[in-house]
């Protein structure tokens, strides 16, 4: 469960407490285990019916995502594994218990089984970023040559010589991608097209391709590239950096049905030479993003907005 709970989602949930748990005794002490801060159970009136308090619990949780929904997601989850209803059997028509019970955690399943396998996608997300971060902080050696790069690109900033400043730019971008093992190759032609530059990350082929201009990168410029990557294989995707960025309708027009390109600009750039992410983290993370919402332009700054960086 990545997100907020849908609001079928929520009624599920409290379906589900209230069909698992008969006595508000054991759902309270199913919730005091699943919450991180158990005294927030003391907010509720555990004289009143059981179904409301499952209901002003959820509602509580629910109300404040940011602070709560770590807990939501640990009680879905916790819900989601029960498999064992024998509790329910000696009670008064104990075997319909025990259906409904079941019945009641399928349906929670069904609704929220989705978005915990992108949460777990997510968190390993996070978790290789936070080994590149470390990876990076413990080299020197690249550190210095990241810095050296950086160096060379901030001395472009000023140039007037726009043609010049796209052939050094091209050189420090497979700079950059060979100091991330990612294999570069170099500015090729086949025929009748220009390649800025290759690389290769995790069994996918990515072309690449770099625009420094005032003007904002257009739609025509968008589908001259992506026809270059529809012409390749299939696991072909293609990489456009724009620094000054790209033109709404143009990535309007790109992002819908079967995108095969991801978007960079110049503050993505600025994040990895100044260390707040590595290259490669950077581009998995836009990469599952263009794959779960069909967004193929996710700057560096709408992932830290978002928490995902």
């Amino acid at each position: 469960m990545a997100q907020q709970l849908s609001p079928a989602g929520i009624m599920a949930l409290k379906e589900a407490l209230c069909s698992v748990y008969w006595y508000k005794s054991e759902l309270r002490g199913f919730l005091q285990l699943c919450l991180s801060n158990a005294s927030i159970l003391n907010n509720f009136n555990w004289e009143n019916y059981k179904r409301q308090i499952a209901s002003d619990v959820v509602d509580y949780l629910v109300a404040n995502p940011t602070k709560h929904l770590g807990d939501l997601t640990k009680i879905c989850y916790e819900v989601c594994k029960i498999k064992d209803f024998s509790h329910l059997k000696p009670l008064d028509d104990g075997p319909q218990k025990v259906d409904r019970a079941r019945n009641a955690v399928n349906q929670l399943k069904q609704l929220v089984e989705p978005h915990q396998e992108v949460k777990k996608e997510q968190d390993e997300i996070k978790r290789r970023q936070e080994l590149a971060a470390k990876k990076l902080q413990e080299n020197a050696a690249v550190r210095q040559k990241l810095e050296s790069i950086k160096v060379r690109y901030m001395a472009l900033l000023g140039s007037t010589n726009a043609q010049g400043r796209g052939f050094d730019l091209e050189r420090i971008m497979y700079e950059l991608f060979e100091l991330f093992d990612l294999d570069p190759k170099a500015s090729f032609k086949n025929t009748g097209e220009q390649i800025d530059g290759a690389f290769s990350l995790e069994g996918t082929e990515y072309l690449f391709e770099a625009k420094w201009q005032k003007e904002l990168v257009n739609k025509a410029d968008l589908a001259i590239f992506t026809d270059k990557i529809r012409t390749k294989l299939e696991n072909t995707l293609g990489i456009f950096l724009s620094i000054n960025g790209f033109s709404q309708d143009g990535v309007a027009a790109h992002q819908a049905g079967g995108a095969s390109i991801l978007l960079m600009d110049g503050g993505d750039l600025m994040a990895v030479f100044d260390e707040r992410v590595d290259f490669t983290s950077l581009l998995l993370r836009k990469k599952r993003y263009a794959a779960q919402t069909g967004n193929i332009y996710f700057s560096y700054h709408q992932m830290i907005a978002a928490g995902g960086v």
